[in-house]
């Protein structure tokens, strides 16, 4: 018979709390678990006191009985009675002057903001769940000041090299002097030496050119980013090269291949995007080009003659692709990061609607990244074979890095 794991809190005790009281009823509303939370709370902020009196420099000064406040936590609102002493210089650590929010509600709200609850669903989420009135100006609040975070984390140091950078973009409706305008966000996606992912950056624009990602690359240069091997961008390379003439621009395959499927009906998607990797998988860019025609004499490219053109009038962006070796190709055109990611900001986007600010889009899709970032834990599969063939390729470039 296996042993019985030792509890953390002895039976003896818990059976104490428990006595003269219905079990069922102790996770409930004002139940045990509330009455031990505002126990453990008012032992702590007494502790916190008598810590104060005895290590303070103030002669003279001591109890003064207690003071009424009211703060909201994570499952309800707790009535507290905080200590207060003569001279007023306590300033209690675990629930500050003036804070009315126990420790962890403000993740709460961030958290479900981050996973596109709107305002109002979140107000009426704690309602429901928690009986917590709590004002849409609160939850503003509390999501505004991820701003302060998002600004450092828009100017943290980057690494010194990228072996590869995406960059993607989705449109999204802002308020913007009273009228509503469709603006671009820019998603910049890294891949360090050592295959794991990173966001480099985020910036809104109402329109793209060459001073806009001159002015992106001026920035990434300035914290810390020395060298770019590969570089996946959809216009206006001489932006890139200007600051990192060695980097090898081309038009992303990822990009390509989603522009193509955009004229395609939901039924015909997967036989066509089949079809298509018979040109980007070529063994170089003359076999890739014979079968780019192929592919528009056969039955998809007639039905959907968008997409061969499309490809045609891109092709000498894709020709440095085919330089590549398989297992980096292989790396490029996988789209299941980029195409993740953006799934996860148009599904945030598409339950606003539109945006009062930039500023409300910035806080919102940072929010949005910084949780699908914390699921990126291990490099792809293919990175050790591509980082053997890139090492090959860019010779002290890539391996200093390691």
């Amino acid at each position: 018979m296996a042993r019985r794991k030792q509890p953390v809190i002895p039976d003896a005790l818990l059976d104490q709390l428990l006595a003269g009281t219905d079990a069922k009823t102790a996770f409930d509303k004002d139940g045990l678990l509330d009455e031990l939370k505002k126990a453990l709370a008012e032992r702590a902020l007494n502790a916190e006191m008598d810590h104060h009196l005895e290590t303070g420099a103030e002669d003279g000064n001591r109890r003064n009985g207690y003071g009424k406040k009211t703060v909201l936590t994570g499952t309800g609102k707790l009535a507290l009675e905080v200590p207060r002493d003569r001279l007023a210089t306590f300033d209690p650590q675990l629930i500050a002057k003036y804070q009315r929010r126990f420790p962890g509600f403000d993740e709460k709200i961030v958290s479900m903001y981050a996973r596109g609850m709107s305002t109002r669903e979140i107000q009426g989420h704690l309602r429901e769940l928690y009986g917590l009135d709590v004002s849409p100006d609160l939850i503003s609040a509390v999501t505004d000041a991820v701003l302060e975070e998002v600004t450092e984390w828009q100017n943290r140091p980057l690494e010194a090299l990228y072996p590869l950078i995406f960059f993607d973009a989705i449109r999204i409706k802002v308020r913007d002097e009273g009228t509503v305008r469709n603006k671009a966000v820019y998603v910049a996606l890294g891949v360090r030496p050592d295959g794991t992912k990173e966001i480099l950056g985020l910036w809104i624009e109402q329109s793209e050119g060459a001073k806009f990602w001159l002015r992106v690359m001026n920035e990434l240069k300035s914290r810390g980013v020395d060298d770019v091997l590969i570089d996946g961008l959809k216009g206006f390379p001489e932006a890139i090269t200007a600051v990192f003439p060695q980097a090898q621009v081309q038009t992303c395959v990822v990009h390509l291949i989603r522009h193509s499927l955009a004229f395609v009906s939901y039924k015909d998607r997967k036989s066509v995007a089949a079809a298509l990797k018979n040109i980007y998988k070529a063994k170089d860019a003359d076999a890739g080009k014979a079968a780019l025609e192929d592919f528009a004499e056969g039955p998809w490219g007639k039905k959907y003659p968008a997409i061969a053109h499309s490809w045609r009038r891109n092709w000498p962006e894709v020709i440095p692709f085919f330089a590549f070796p398989d297992d980096v190709r292989r790396i490029i055109y996988t789209t299941n990061a980029i195409e993740s990611l953006n799934a996860k900001l148009r599904r945030a986007v598409r339950s606003r609607g539109h945006f009062p600010t930039d500023d409300a889009a910035l806080k919102l899709l940072f929010l949005v990244l910084n949780l699908a970032a914390r699921e990126w834990k291990m490099p792809p599969r293919e990175w050790a074979m591509a980082k053997a063939q890139l090492a090959i390729l860019f010779e002290d470039r890539f391996t200093l890095a390691l």
